[in-house]
């Protein structure tokens, strides 16, 4: 019985070493995460091709849009008048919310 005993808590140790790695890297996954969801923009300074790049849902004729919106209307006073910007809709403004700045 020790023989059995003695390999056993051998192989239960590693297997305990292991899952604690991937515990480990998972994490380090997450952290990465949130420092790319915390990405900004301000949308009344920022180029098209910046907007563009840093909203999720926004192409290059919407982001030009937008520009074309503020030099028209003035600067955006609330996140909300994104709405108004044709082809900005509220499941669009939703995915951004954390990233626009005004």
């Amino acid at each position: 019985m020790k023989t059995i005993r003695l390999p056993l808590i051998a192989i239960i140790a590693a297997l305990f070493l292991v899952l604690s790695a991937a515990g480990a890297s998972a994490e380090d996954v997450s952290v990465k995460d949130v420092q790319i969801s915390t990405v900004t923009v301000n949308v009344n300074s920022a180029s098209a091709e910046e907007l563009a790049e840093k909203l999720v849902g926004i192409g290059a004729v919407r982001a030009k849009e937008i520009v074309e919106y503020r030099q028209e209307f003035g600067p955006f006073t609330s996140i909300e008048q994104l709405l108004e910007v044709k082809g900005v809709g509220t499941a669009t403004l939703d995915k951004n919310r954390a990233r626009i700045q005004l």
